[in-house]
């Protein structure tokens, strides 16, 4: 891509961004916000958490995202059996006698992995190092994955049964906890509408996976005040009970806090939304504007605010 400046390569990117989230849109309804997050996260080279009950269109968004973005898409469905090997793949026994590597489908561009708390911990840990490192190792020997590489898994936090939840550690390697909620009443009519009739939509593709790659190096030079990252670095340390910056509320009701991989991401998803609303820098507002998705995750509540029935959002809006 050749663009004179960088303030040209961004409204480049704001146009695009614009683009997919309409072309989206014309598939999943009503879920402008968890569209915009899930952009945000791809252009900042994160990976995403979805979580809501069953019905709310997770695997469809994520499916839509791949169709519109141009990029090689696998879905993996976590179930309590599941192994490794049927993540990353194995070594089998070829007809020359010599043992050759059957890639799995984790060697992809975007990777849903559906209902990741369905899965021992064995399992989620040869998904989560393939998020960390962008490769995988098998048999003694490391393979790239292709790039760009997301994964976008999904959580239905309403099946207790034969779940395996995400320990704190491995959540920290998703960028966003992205909530989906119930559509609104006039949302939810036109879904209906349209899926109970024959109506096809065809979706164009609108971004390449070189395109991608070139934004998510173009957030990463978007200059950034030193009020501004000051601000996003002290938001994640005042989560952090008993420490110089904790508040009263924080040293009652958190027994945990975000660690410095959170203080990255507000930086890396506040320069992103600046650049997709139409600006240059990013501000105080845009570090707020993707906070809590960023905080919810990586803040662990006490019994006490549990009892009292205080949950993560009003803590982190109380930081703010």
């Amino acid at each position: 891509m050749q663009f004179k400046n960088e303030v040209e390569a961004v409204d480049a990117l704001n146009q695009s961004f614009n683009k997919i989230k309409a072309e989206i849109g014309k598939v999943v309804i009503g879920q402008d916000e968890i569209i915009k997050s899930v952009l945000i996260a791809i252009f900042s080279n994160g990976h995403c958490l979805l979580v809501g009950v069953p019905g709310l269109a997770k695997t469809l968004l994520v499916q839509t995202v791949a169709s519109v973005l141009d990029l090689n898409f696998n879905r993996i469905q976590f179930t309590p059996d599941l192994m490794p090997s049927d993540i990353i793949g194995a070594e089998i026994l070829g007809e020359d006698r010599h043992f050759k590597f059957i890639k799995g489908p984790i060697f992809s561009n975007i990777i849903l992995a559906d209902e990741i708390n369905r899965t021992p911990p064995k399992t989620q840990a040869a998904l989560l190092e393939a998020m960390q490192e962008k490769a995988v190792t098998a048999a003694g020997h490391t393979h790239k994955l292709p790039q760009p590489f997301f994964v976008l898994a999904t959580q239905n936090p309403i099946e207790q049964e034969g779940t395996y939840p995400l320990p704190e550690a491995q959540l920290d390697r998703f960028m966003f906890n992205i909530k989906l909620d119930y559509p609104a009443f006039a949302d939810e009519l036109t879904i209906v509408k349209n899926t109970t009739s024959n109506r096809e939509v065809k979706l164009e593709k609108i971004i390449s996976a070189d395109e991608i790659q070139y934004f998510q190096k173009l957030i990463r030079n978007i200059p950034v005040t030193d009020n501004v990252l000051e601000y996003a670095v002290k938001l994640a340390a005042k989560t952090r009970p008993n420490t110089e910056l904790a508040s009263e509320a924080i040293n009652s009701y958190v027994s945990w806090g975000a660690g410095p991989r959170a203080s990255q991401f507000l930086v890396l998803g506040a320069k992103c939304h600046a650049a997709i609303s139409g600006k240059y820098a990013p501000d105080i507002e845009d570090v707020q504007a993707v906070a809590e998705p960023i905080l919810r995750h990586r803040i662990v509540r006490n019994y006490r605010a549990e009892a009292e029935g205080l949950s993560i959002e009003k803590i982190i809006k109380d930081l703010f």
